[in-house]
């Protein structure tokens, strides 16, 4: 046959229609929910629905480089699935045992500058996708959005980058501006969550903005170096119920990166600053908050704004023999290089103490990002636990670093929040992981919310560390309250919400081992109804607290019920109540477990005193322990080596201690080389942990100072500072070392000196070998509101020398002081009235005659 006469013949034939690449995808979930992938005209978009409704309208999907704009003019590529099936343990949260089935599939899609995959994942509670390109990429923006109907409710934050602002009721057609996670819609009866999971230093976090008919995803950053993976968009969508005992945050979150997680103890704490803002600088008052914890077994004492490292140390040796751990707060710029991280935690965790709470971190931004990837490395490293404030909102971060115990980025008691905006967040900010609201203020605060409102709220609220916010005082003055308290667990085994709406009221169940706890809290009047469905069967014991007539203690009932009745409590406006639940069986009274107390021991250590020991020589020390009034348990006593330091000798074991018995040990150390005080600890351990320690001081001298040396030259002993560090050779900038400016007073600029903020001591060895100490003082010209200071010297802890109140900016003072005889010279900056008002103070030209 010709090739002309097979062209004619198939100009002849009928034509064949070419087959229509695909335009759209669906991804079932293992419940009800659906994902929708569509590709129209190039661009792509993504719908939710559940039970067959459209929850989530079609909104657009897709991103742009500064190579690649993905958001047109795309074609598909290909699918592929899989079902992620995912089980792990959390140590604290909603859930402890987590089990997720999800189904996922990954699009791939391209266009003329380059491709990337769309990867959805459905579950029973919600969808999420992600962005994974071929390669490092840096992204400039989002198209990502979701949009809803016009008239649905709405439970939006207006974003700022420490979340704590009011939570806004509107609908999503009226709302206007940028809004931050989660941000809760309702359409009828289905409700829509949205967030992010899996966001650290590899992206940006992001925000909603509301543009057209949708809600826009906003990076923090113009552009973001990105790995090539993007952080999950997240939407958890299902009734009242299934969205608020949500674990899907966690679930889409990549998973811990240790196994280790036995030194990971949620508990509750005693909390000072809110009640009384300067007791975190008061020694005396916060072993008062610590004694507190001990009585009513309550695990933890955080040491706020305000501590100081001469007492700190003391005060964890106090906290510890009476099994109370303690937490130290910290600004996210004490810690915001390698060095600070590798000087200030360790010393932290020398100390004994358990955690530390970081604030202000205020940003969003991928370098702030790369901050938490950091400090969380660093902490899971010496096993301390953390508490993020000032920050954002948990995103998974707890699954991947289960050593943070909780997170603000709440509107919590310390900004005196509306009571009326207790129910919502619930159902919003704690959905997404541990909430540090700090609940319970009985006297402190607003009182808008009742007594039994406010000790409903460590219920309501799930939070790793629950830091109650009121003085021990307010709460022994309400018992039956404390008693509650005392209860109350920050663990939980499951979670159910029993009754609610984001707008009037939320009834919560929690099971911890065999009890289970309930909070109820109300906006306005009514009866709040707890189903007891949840209980097994047979009898159950429950006791409710409520509120009296007045604003008073709450009122305490006790009754027998089946899993068949429904518990009702009647609230007054802005009331509530709580209960535990146990089985009951007869003749039993109550459901309290006893309060764990721990027995009183003492320890004493030879020498008394600071001990010189020049490096490489010894020291001989020695201890003894003994019981109080009652039996204890595998008993160690032994001395522990400083870093840099040996110790010889073995620790003395018992395995019983008999009420009034002792124990005793001496063990040889020999000093390290690092110069300063040096405390070498003994210490005793028994029972389940139990640690009691107490330490001879020791001292490793520097070389006595040459003549004519610069003070600000020389190794410091010990410094602190009202605001920042200490600065050498410049002025005082308040928040980190080296961000001060040139020493200048009354208009001279010097070039030798230390910079301090009042109230500030500094302490250098002399070792008797100085005669005179020369300096010129005065407020530094950068003091930017009329300052007052006193200028003082110590030698050895006597005074040497005081300038009396020195006002405003002037001339430098030159003063002389004898310091024939000191070891142990301290320069001195207390406050002189005015309340730490930029009270730069500067000691410049501080030079010794020896």
């Amino acid at each position: 046959m010709s090739r002309l006469l097979v062209l004619v013949l198939a100009l002849l034939l009928p034509a064949v229609p070419a087959t229509a690449a695909p335009s759209g995808w669906t991804v079932a979930g293992p419940g009800q929910i659906t994902a929708a992938v569509s590709l129209n005209s190039g661009n792509l978009t993504l719908a939710v629905s559940r039970q067959g409704r459209t929850v989530l309208q079609p909104a657009a999907v897709g991103l742009t480089t500064t190579t690649a704009d993905l958001t047109k003019e795309l074609t598909f590529t290909g699918r592929s699935d899989r079902v992620v099936i995912d089980r792990y343990t959390m140590p604290h949260g909603k859930r402890l045992q987590r089990s997720a089935r999800m189904t996922e599939a990954r699009f791939g899609f391209r266009n003329a500058s380059g491709s990337f995959d769309l990867v959805v994942r459905a579950s029973a509670d919600g969808v999420a996708y992600r962005y994974v390109l071929p390669g490092p990429a840096a992204v400039t923006s989002e198209a990502s959005s979701f949009r809803v109907p016009a008239d649905s409710k709405a439970w939006l934050l207006p974003y700022n980058a420490w979340y704590e602002a009011n939570r806004v009721r509107t609908t999503a057609g009226e709302a206007t501006g940028d809004f931050g996670y989660p941000s809760l819609f309702q359409t009828g009866q289905d409700f829509a969550l949205l967030t992010e999971s899996d966001v650290d230093g590899r992206y940006a976090g992001s925000r909603l903005r509301k543009s057209g008919d949708g809600f826009q995803v906003v990076l923090a950053d113009a552009q973001v170096a990105s790995t090539g993976t993007t952080p999950w968009r997240t939407a958890i969508v299902g009734d009242l119920n299934t969205v608020s005992t949500s674990t899907l945050v966690d679930d889409l979150a990549s998973p811990a990166t240790f196994t280790d997680v036995s030194w990971i103890k949620p508990g509750k704490v005693a909390w000072s600053w809110l009640s009384e803002h300067s007791s975190p600088s008061d020694f005396a008052r916060q072993k008062q908050y610590v004694d507190f914890a001990a009585r009513h077994g309550w695990e933890y004492a955080l040491v706020d704004e305000g501590w100081s490292a001469a007492w700190v140390p003391e005060l964890i040796r106090y906290a510890r023999a009476q099994g109370v751990e303690i937490l130290l707060w910290l600004r996210w710029s004490d810690l915001d290089t390698q060095q600070e991280r590798d000087t200030v935690l360790p010393r932290i965790k020398q100390w004994g103490a358990k955690g530390v709470k970081l604030d202000f971190m205020e940003s969003d931004s991928q370098d702030r990002y790369s901050w938490y990837d950091a400090v969380l490395q660093k902490t899971a490293d010496l096993k301390l636990m953390v508490n993020f404030h000032g920050s954002t909102i948990p995103h998974g971060l707890a699954r991947t670093w289960p050593h943070v115990l909780t997170m603000e980025a709440v509107r919590g008691a310390e900004n005196y929040p509306p009571a009326a905006n207790n129910p919502v967040q619930f159902f919003t900010r704690n959905v997404a992981g541990s909430m540090d609201y700090t609940p319970v203020s009985l006297e402190v605060g607003t009182k808008e919310a009742s007594i039994a409102h406010e000790v409903a709220l460590p219920v309501v609220y799930e939070s790793g560390w629950t830091h109650f916010a009121d003085k021990p005082e307010a709460y022994e003055r309400h018992p039956q309250a404390l008693r509650y308290l005392d209860q109350v667990p920050t663990v939980w085994d499951e979670t159910r919400l029993l009754d609610g709406d984001p707008d009037s009221h939320a009834v919560v169940a929690r099971r911890n081992g065999d009890r289970w706890f309930v909070g109820g809290i109300a906006t306005q009047e009514r009866t709040l109804r707890a189903p007891l469905g949840f209980l097994g069967g047979g009898q159950w014991l429950v006791e409710t607290v409520r509120d009296p007539a007045g604003r008073a203690d709450v009122v305490r009932d006790t009754q027998v019920l089946r899993n068949t009745g429904t518990l009702t409590v009647p609230a007054r406006r802005n009331g509530g109540f709580a209960a535990v639940v146990c089985r009951y069986r007869p003749g039993l009274q109550t459901c309290d477990q006893p309060i764990r107390q721990v027995p009183k021991t003492t320890l004493t250590v030879e020498p008394a005193g600071t001990v010189d020991t020049p490096p490489g020589s010894t020291v001989e020390v020695a201890g003894t322990f003994t019981n109080g009034d009652r039996e204890i348990r595998d008993v160690k006593l032994t001395a522990t080596a400083p870093e840099g330091w040996s110790v010889t000798g073995a620790a003395i074991q018992r395995r019983t201690l008999a009420p009034g018995e002792s124990i005793s040990g001496r063990w040889r150390l020999t000093a390290g080389t690092q110069v300063g005080p040096v405390d070498v600890p003994i210490v005793a351990t028994f029972g389940s942990g139990v640690h009691v320690e107490q330490v001879v001081k020791a001292f490793v001298p520097p070389p006595t100072p040459a003549n004519g040396t610069q003070v600000s030259d020389l190794p410091f002993m010990s410094e602190t500072n009202g605001w920042g560090p200490v600065e050498r050779d410049r002025s005082n900038g308040e928040n980190t070392g080296g961000d001060g400016a040139a020493l200048s007073i009354g208009g001279v600029t010097y070039a030798k000196g230390i910079g301090t903020h009042a109230p500030s001591e500094v302490s250098v060895y002399l070792g008797r070998g100085c005669e005179r100490l020369t300096a010129k003082i005065g407020l530094d010209d950068e003091t930017e509101q009329p300052g007052s200071v006193s200028f003082q010297v110590f030698g050895d802890d006597k005074p040497l020398y005081d300038s009396g109140v020195v006002r405003g900016k002037g001339a430098a003072v030159p003063i002389d002081v004898d310091v024939s005889t000191v070891r142990m010279l301290s320069l001195r900056v207390t406050d002189g009235g005015d309340g730490r008002n930029f009270d730069h103070a500067d000691w410049a030209e501080a030079a010794l005659t020896c």
